[in-house]
């Protein structure tokens, strides 16, 4: 099988080629660095002097925030430089604005895995250790890693019932490729379950690395919080088709108490923003589409944020957020979005029934009275109601119970990751 899949790597090869160039036209790309992903030449830079090398894999976004805080807790070590690689251009800019404060970081974009790329970018970098984060699971690579006796971990483990599904249309092969990891730390017990189906051996729960992640308000001078602290306001976060019309609603609820009311809608497509301004028109709300660097304009009831980046800004102006992808029936199997860096910040969390993707992660949010669920429009207006009645402000103690959790887990995760470097 394996030689199947590398023949068709590399038949695949000049549409990869293709792909790439087309992205960067569209902006997709690191205009400077974009052949690294397909050239074997174009490797950022080779192995100086002596030290270790540890390779961190993360591929997007929230899997380069979850690392730096092991990197921090094992690069005590003078003898130790870090590879961190990354596929999107989002994810490969956050590394890059960390390269000055961490003198003992590289960052490279990963290239297609195809074999021969893969042979080349182990020449040049010839890790000691490899670790994986999440979902990540490249065939050519693990069978190459494993070939020169490297070791290989896999931290915060994650897999759907959609991916195990297809990797056991493949069951003899996924077996071997997943049965060369050294270590697994599965994110969540759901994931510890069908890990161990696919013969990971050495596989152990600890839980969710993003939780050890440190979240922080950004402090730089900004009009509009300016503006919106003296309103009442909450936020609608990574909202999908379907979940505005709830918000809306909401807001129109709310209404009936507080005349100032101001609903902060965060699509997960920021694309969809005038999908969405259409709909406050038929709710007959005044709306903003808000671009990077606008100001709230007064009298504006519905805010659509329409700019990356910019959740933990808005998590930091609301106490109370509704998290989407929560309470669309249709995408149960797939739902649920990210709630830490909202819970990091102190927020109060409503979402929906549906969060398969962060099951355990609200299941302890639910617990602790960070999270509560909630199924249409009448609930979430109830308990927002109450948010915005509630003068005390317990950002305090939900943060204190958030990061409890999570420097344990980080000290469990490097402890294990610390065994391969003894």
């Amino acid at each position: 099988m394996i030689l199947i899949y590398r023949f068709l790597t590399i038949l695949l090869y000049p549409i990869f080629i293709i792909l790439i160039y087309v992205r960067k036209l569209l902006d997709k790309e690191d205009k400077n660095r974009y052949k690294e992903k397909i050239f074997p030449d174009y490797s950022f830079k080779k192995k100086k002097g002596n030290k270790k090398i540890i390779w961190f894999h993360a591929a997007s976004i929230g899997e380069v925030h979850s690392i730096f805080p092991v990197i921090q807790n094992i690069g005590n070590n003078k003898n130790i430089k870090f590879l961190i690689t990354t596929v999107t251009l989002s994810a490969g800019n956050i590394v890059k604005s960390q390269l000055s404060k961490h003198q003992n970081i590289e960052h490279a974009y990963f290239p297609f895995d195809i074999n021969f790329l893969i042979r080349n970018f182990l020449n040049k970098w010839n890790p000691n250790l490899i670790v994986f984060v999440d979902s990540e699971i490249w065939p050519n690579l693990i069978f190459e890693v494993k070939r020169r006796n490297i070791p290989l971990v896999l931290i915060n483990g994650r897999i759907t019932k959609k991916s195990f599904s297809r990797w056991m249309l493949i069951s003899n092969f996924a077996k071997k490729v997943f049965s060369k990891f050294d270590l697994c730390l599965a994110s969540s017990k759901e994931s510890e379950k069908m890990l161990k189906q696919l013969n990971i051996k050495n596989l152990k729960y600890i839980g969710n690395i993003k939780l050890a992640n440190k979240t922080k308000k950004r402090n730089s001078i900004d009009k509009n919080l300016k503006v919106l602290k003296v309103k009442k306001i909450w936020c609608a976060a990574s909202t999908h088709r379907g979940e505005e019309v709830v918000c809306l609603k909401t807001h129109l609820n709310l209404k009936k108490h507080y005349n100032d009311i101001i609903t902060i809608i965060i699509p997960r497509h920021i694309k969809r923003s005038e999908e969405i301004s259409e709909l406050c028109k038929k709710y007959k709300v005044t709306f903003q589409i808000l671009e990077d660097k606008d100001v709230v304009k007064a009298g504006k009831e519905i805010i659509i944020v329409n700019s990356f980046g910019t959740l933990i800004k808005f998590f930091g102006y609301s106490k109370s957020v509704f998290m989407g992808k929560s309470l669309i029936k249709e995408l149960e199997k797939e739902s649920g979005q990210n709630p830490i860096e909202a819970a990091k910040l102190g927020c109060k969390i409503y979402h929906g029934p549906y969060v398969y993707n962060f099951k355990e992660v609200y299941k302890f949010l639910n617990h602790h009275k960070i999270a509560e669920k909630v199924y249409d429009d009448e609930e979430l207006s109830k308990n927002l109601l109450n948010d915005l009645k509630d003068t005390k402000d317990n950002r305090n103690k939900i943060v204190e119970k958030i990061n409890k959790l999570g420097e344990k887990i980080l000290i469990r995760s490097v402890k294990e990751i610390n065994r391969f470097l003894i």
